[in-house]
């Protein structure tokens, strides 16, 4: 096992605009974010020897880059394909595969729409599209995430009201950060009176669609030394896979699935910490109720309680369990992919530079997912090295 703390994030940036950026491509806001996170490292792309990209072609990025990777990866498993990435590139620097790995995201959602890649599921011919979405009443978002939700509200109680304070809150969190979309103040009232998408879900509790680009660039903690920027380190991570794509078909509980558990489980076994050593917390929020289940899957919430427990102020501003503080996707940004901007916003936390600071945090945990409870990876920062 790999001693927590033996890497380090050295250079970590997004695009240098997001929201609306129709000047720039998916390729394009990744050239930039990538471009951003080598100039804060006080890097060249010729000291960069591994490379990650999810969604676009790795080949076509290292080329306008100008990048000749010894290791590369293109693994696209959803939103949380970064954090995936992540955990793969410092598992090859410790095979020796590469020394300094650049983890690169790009995507253009919001002007030029979602491009085709590796992960696109439900397609014509597909196992989800042959076998499962005829049965499941559409092949949308909301839809598909809404059952299970449905039946977890039937089960434990679960009020609209509860699952409308998310976005409330994280508008409190947005309303601190010059970069967030949404910064004005919500009520549950006006979360409530938005337009229905598919119920129980409404437009206010459905996330952004956004242009963004970001990159993260890690190495050896030895070797972090030598950066100008001050290092965060990689305590622990985990991932887990459920089922093949966008389909409630092979989940084996949507209610409590099992790969949040799995991925949760293995960082904080490999972090060698405890959830009370958490100061922040960033969870993937395609929806409002991503954060509900998110809380319950990593163990810091009993199951059937984490509505109540964000009801009561835990994740605000001054909470006990600050999460989501730069507005997360439902009022920062969300491209169609989030999970990079996740572990930027808990990299900012962990140097201090965060829009809506935590003080004295110590430790982030970032969870993301991806396609329908599909796959997940789990990653926990720290900035001081055990």
């Amino acid at each position: 096992m790999i001693k927590p703390g033996s890497f380090a994030i050295v250079g970590a940036a997004e695009s240098t605009d997001i929201g609306t950026v129709p000047h720039l491509s998916s390729v394009g806001l990744a050239i930039d974010g990538a471009v951003n996170a080598l100039n804060d490292a006080g890097l060249k792309a010729s000291d960069i020897d591994g490379l990650t990209v999810g969604h676009l072609p790795v080949g076509n990025i290292a080329q306008q880059l100008g990048i000749f990777p010894r290791w590369v990866d293109g693994t696209s498993i959803g939103g949380c394909s970064w954090i995936y990435h992540l955990r793969s590139a410092i598992a090859a620097i410790n095979a020796d595969y590469c020394s300094t790995v650049l983890i690169v995201y790009g995507e253009s959602g919001r002007s030029h729409g979602r491009r085709p890649c590796a992960y696109d599921v439900g397609q014509p011919g597909s196992i989800e599209e042959q076998f499962d979405i005829a049965y499941a009443g559409a092949n949308l978002s909301a839809t598909l995430f809404g059952q299970p939700l449905v039946r977890y509200m039937a089960t434990h109680g679960l009020t609209e009201a509860q699952i409308a304070m998310v976005p409330v809150v994280q508008r409190e969190w947005a309303a601190q950060n010059p970069r967030a979309k949404l910064k004005t103040p919500a009520t549950v009232e006006e979360v409530l009176a938005s337009p229905m998408i598919a119920w129980p879900i409404r437009r206010a509790m459905t996330c952004l669609v956004s242009d963004a680009g970001g990159a993260m660039i890690v190495t050896s903690a030895e070797r972090a030394r030598d950066f100008p920027t001050k290092p965060v380190y990689v305590l622990g991570s985990g991932s887990a896979m459920e089922n093949g794509g966008c389909s409630p078909a092979g989940t084996r509980n949507p209610m409590e699935p099992d790969m949040i558990r799995t991925s949760g489980r293995d960082a904080f076994a490999s972090a060698g910490v405890t959830h009370d050593d958490i100061d922040h917390m960033m969870i993937y929020d395609a929806f409002a109720f991503n954060p509900i289940f998110g809380l319950e899957g990593l163990g810091f919430v009993p199951v059937g309680e984490s509505g109540r427990f964000i009801e009561e102020g835990h994740t605000r501003p001054g909470g006990k369990l600050p999460m989501n503080t730069n507005g997360g996707g439902l009022a920062y940004a969300h491209s169609g992919a989030y999970g990079m901007l996740c572990m930027l916003e808990a990299v900012r936390q962990m140097r201090g530079e965060a829009a809506a600071q935590v003080p004295g945090a110590k430790t982030s945990l970032v969870h993301g997912w991806g396609g329908f409870w599909s796959a997940c990876a789990t990653v926990i920062f720290s900035n001081e090295r055990p």
